[in-house]
């Protein structure tokens, strides 16, 4: 076999740039935990300063510099000595409640990858793994990583691109948060929305009971409930509004999910769903979003919905022609794509 050179030559690049990736993603974890970026964002200081503003060792400091430097997460001056965050990496790193924070899409993957062997044996097998079943980190990292895309977003442009849903909202509309994970996405529109009342529910348990914490300590607990049920049996309505954020297509019966949503809304309620943005054939998602979604969804989506009933797996590529084909066929008769972002699609459903 004759090999081109310079093509295993980029190809061995790309592999030497996505093994410094994967080491990436548990070094920043480290410097948000221990404090590293937020000292830096305040201004350049060499390993032993950093090590002392953070209580922490100066050779594992160092060392931990040197690498963020080289990965483009730091800032370094040969000259001076001294590290330092730019405006645009404190923006990404340092903020959990900006509109991106880097940190917790890292907390995911890391959380995700201790499922490496179970998911081996699940391609062997065609067995499934439960969201429930997966480490601690992938719930945190999960509200980590999308809810600051919500706080950025879902008041201030999604909500406003339904039809009258708003006005209903104002009114004090009833709404339900189907899979709501630690309840991120119910508590912002609860805070925006003073005279609505929301029922968030999902079905894992320990994230309901940190959603219940998270509405405490934001103080809309009068205004929220929130309930250990499936997408298929979530109690209560009519409802003016339900809302899935991301979770539609980690689900084995989506259809059924769907048909539940209808029969749970008022005549003129509306169904939000958001989805990871996706095309609709292969080639439209070959890109680099494309890439971390079908990467997520081998290990998280895909084997959920392959451990419920139903018969689906759409994973968090699906596109907009497969959503809308199980919303029209739970019998929503209107369907359209009101918003969408780099990492999100919007759609609206009504009866």
């Amino acid at each position: 076999m004759a090999l081109d050179q310079d093509k295993l030559m980029d190809f061995l690049n790309l592999f030497v740039s996505d093994l410094g990736a994967t080491m990436a993603a548990g070094n920043v974890l480290v410097g948000d935990r221990l404090g590293f970026y937020r000292a830096l964002a305040e201004k350049p200081l060499r390993p032993r300063e950093l090590a002392e503003r953070t209580g922490t060792n100066p050779r594992y400091a160092e060392e931990w510099l040197n690498g963020q430097a080289a990965g483009g997460y730091v800032c370094y001056d040969a000259q001076s000595g001294t590290y330092w965050l730019s405006e645009e990496q404190a923006f990404a790193l340092t903020d959990p409640d900006g509109p991106v924070f880097v940190p917790g899409g890292f907390e995911l993957a890391v959380g995700a990858l201790r499922a490496e062997r179970r998911v081996e044996d699940a391609f062997r097998t065609g067995a499934g793994i439960g969201w429930h079943e997966h480490d601690e980190e992938v719930f945190s990292g999960c509200e980590r990583f999308f809810r600051p895309g919500y706080a950025a977003n879902l008041v201030s442009t999604w909500l406003p691109a339904l039809e009258g849903v708003e006005a209903k909202l104002r009114a004090g509309a009833r709404v339900a948060d189907v899979g709501c994970g630690h309840g991120a996405s119910t508590v912002l529109m609860a805070g925006a929305y003073p005279d609505a009342r929301f029922t968030g529910s999902d079905y894992h348990a320990g994230s309901v009971e940190e959603a219940r914490a998270r509405a405490e300590r934001a103080g809309v607990s009068d205004r929220v409930s929130f309930d250990v049920a499936s997408a298929q049996d979530f109690p209560g309505g009519p409802y003016d509004l339900v809302t899935s954020f991301d979770c539609l297509h980690d689900m084995g019966d989506p259809v059924g999910a769907a048909r539940h949503v209808l029969g749970s809304l008022a005549p003129d309620g509306t169904w939000m769903v958001v989805e990871p943005n996706a095309g609709d054939t292969v080639t439209d998602n070959l890109n680099p979003i494309g890439r971390a979604y079908y990467a997520f969804s081998t290990f998280l989506c895909v084997p959920n919905a392959m451990s419920q009933p139903g018969g689906y797996a759409l994973g968090a590529q699906a596109g907009e022609s497969r959503i809308r084909a199980v919303v029209t066929e739970a019998g929503f008769t209107r369907f359209r794509r009101v918003a969408e972002n780099p990492f999100n699609i919007v759609y609206e459903a009504r009866p």
